[in-house]
């Protein structure tokens, strides 16, 4: 039955969780909203003159990059046929180098726009073939089988007139003979400067070439020949002495690109 007057009956319970209802609980990945700090206000005129500046100081940079390499080269250096190679007092050796190459950098020196540039070849670029049969001859006759003279460029640097064609380049590297698999010689190591001018020694002299309109050239170089630990080589060789070698190049220079 109904209680008096229309009212509803309701338990204590049922009182207390209409009074008070359950609040969701706050997820642990996130605070509640009213705890979270506002996010500040974008400052867009900061942002675009940040951005502003660094596009200045990259142009900058760019610029200042670009002046210098006004007066950057590539430079390539390759060996010709023709060539020889002395040693001593012995007969030269009739050398054919075709296949030679090596790449280098090349600077403006402070001499004028037409005037000489800096050159710096890579080393790891260089390769000059070997003296063997295929290349060398002796006396009108090819070296003998399994014979061979292997050439190691450790340098090759130096200068070039471009108006004048005058070359000088330090040149440094190791001579290794070798006999197939039976023997092989310590190296011998030649310092010297190939020179499109006159190159002299005590005993042994040449002349070379300047280059012409299309870079070819004829650079000769003496160097002495010191003693090495193998008395063969000592022996047959009469070291020390001095050794040349008249080598025909093509240089070409051209600003890269």
């Amino acid at each position: 039955m109904a209680p008096p007057g229309g009212a509803i009956k309701t338990s204590s319970s049922t009182l207390a969780a209409l009074q008070n209802p359950k609040k969701p609980r706050a997820s642990a990945a996130s605070p509640p909203p009213s705890l979270q700090p506002p996010s500040p206000p974008r400052r867009r005129g900061a942002v675009v003159a940040t951005c502003t500046r660094g596009i200045e100081q990259q142009s900058v940079a760019a610029q200042a990059q670009a002046r210098p390499e006004a007066d950057k080269f590539s430079v390539e250096f390759r060996t010709r046929e023709g060539c020889r190679l002395g040693i001593g007092r012995y007969p030269d050796f009739a050398y054919d180098a075709q296949g030679g190459r090596g790449v280098g950098a090349g600077s403006r020196a402070e001499s004028g726009e037409d005037g000489t540039v800096l050159v710096d070849f890579d080393v790891a670029s260089l390769y000059i073939p070997p003296m063997s049969g295929a290349t060398t001859r002796f006396l009108g006759l090819p070296l003998p089988p399994f014979l061979k003279i292997d050439i190691l460029p450790e340098a090759l640097r130096g200068t070039i007139d471009q108006a004048s064609g005058q070359v000088e380049l330090k040149f440094r590297s190791r001579f290794c003979f070798s006999v197939g698999s039976i023997y092989k010689a310590p190296p011998l190591f030649v310092d010297t400067t190939l020179t499109s001018e006159e190159s002299r020694g005590a005993i042994r002299s040449g002349t070379g070439e300047r280059m012409d309109g299309e870079g070819r050239c004829k650079l000769v170089g003496v160097a002495v020949v010191d003693p090495i630990d193998d008395v063969f080589m000592n022996t047959f060789l009469s070291l020390p002495t001095e050794c040349i070698a008249y080598l025909n190049a093509t240089i070409s220079i051209a600003k890269p690109r």
